[in-house]
């Protein structure tokens, strides 16, 4: 009688457990597509946790800054990354932009992206301190590591052949750049415009004026700063004016809506951004500076494993810079512009960067 309950509850443990075995590898009389246990039970991958640290004017100045938010989205909607955003603040010391960065690495944030060479000092100092979270700075090549990546831009390229559609557009033989802070960055903004409007007409006028002077980069976020002196230029006599002045290309643009003439856009395509709508009509064209494809690229190669540090240029042949179309404006020129861009591609023509 004990050997035949013993057998009995034997035989009762033993289908419970096949019972069990099948519910777990989903048999039951539903059809299912799950996973194995072996697989369901295994923890989900951790997300990437992307921390961005923005340059004066933020997500929305319509320029630099949204470029590189653009990137940051691609990443989320087609990387599936987590993301933590943080805005930098007029007249703030780098102390503060390493206290940012410090944030965003102690927070699990990896990789942290900073927007502007204004970070170069302390992503230099903070990458030291965390080694294992790699950094990426957009327009800076001073800061070096082995966990630090340079995106770079051959904005004097892209900077040429607005300067073409300046000198092809001008009826004045007369056209102004304004720059938003006086430093070597702006600067190649400035040589390439230059010598893009300069080989179309060799003799054309060209003001310029510059916002700000360093440490002061409130010229990167003044509209008011940014309308008075183009205002000046086209007092002056000039019918086109580019702008590479972040947040303060706003100004520009209603100048020469005030004045009935022409302005140059930079960064993003400024005519089509909502930011500018009453404005659009007088944007020809806008140098586009790719930053959203530099940083999508960073967030990509780190979602992969092959973030290398160091410089990455983003040129004309690499696709790093143009100019934009929207409007139709230039439909008329755009051949033309497109003979000298081929030309710069090729290395017939080598454009200056100061």
């Amino acid at each position: 009688m004990l050997r035949n309950r013993v057998s009995k509850l034997a035989a009762a443990t033993a289908a419970g457990a096949m019972l069990m075995a099948a519910a777990a590898c989903g048999g039951s009389d539903s059809t299912t597509t799950g996973s194995s246990a072996g697989a369901s039970s295994a923890p989900a991958a951790a997300k990437i946790k992307v921390g961005l640290a923005y340059d004066i004017g933020g997500r929305g100045d319509g320029s630099f800054n949204d470029a590189a938010a653009a990137g940051l989205d691609k990443a989320v909607s087609e990387l599936g990354v987590d993301k933590k955003e943080l805005e930098a603040t007029q007249g703030e010391t780098d102390a503060q932009k390493e206290e940012r960065l410090r944030l965003l690495a102690t927070g699990g944030y990896n990789p942290v992206v900073a927007v502007g060479f204004a970070y170069s000092a302390s992503v230099a100092k903070v990458a030291k301190e965390f080694p294992d979270t790699k950094f990426a700075i957009v327009d800076d090549d001073a800061a070096t590591g082995a966990n630090i990546t340079n995106l770079l831009f051959a904005e004097e390229q892209g900077s040429f052949l607005v300067g073409v559609a300046a000198a092809l557009k001008s009826t004045k033989g007369n056209i102004g750049f304004v720059g938003g802070v006086d430093v070597p960055l702006i600067h190649k903004f400035e040589a390439g415009y230059e010598a893009g409007a300069k080989a179309v007409k060799p003799d054309i006028k060209i003001q310029t004026k510059y916002l700000s002077q360093p440490p002061d980069f409130s010229g990167f976020g003044d509209p008011a700063k940014g309308k008075t002196a183009a205002q000046g230029m086209y007092d002056a006599g000039a019918d086109v004016v580019y702008q590479a002045a972040g947040g303060s290309g706003g100004g520009v643009f209603e100048a020469a809506k005030a004045a009935g003439a022409m302005a140059i856009g930079v960064d993003s395509d400024q005519a089509a951004l909502p930011a500018y709508d009453k404005v659009k009509d007088v944007i020809i064209t806008s140098m586009l500076k790719k930053v959203d494809v530099a940083v999508f690229d960073f967030l990509k190669n780190y979602s992969a494993g092959t973030v290398k540090g160091g410089p990455t240029r983003y040129d004309l042949k690499a696709g790093g810079v143009d100019y934009s179309t929207t409007g139709g404006k230039i439909d008329d020129i755009k051949s033309k512009i497109d003979d000298y861009k081929q030309k710069i591609i090729s290395g017939e023509i080598t454009v200056p960067s100061t």
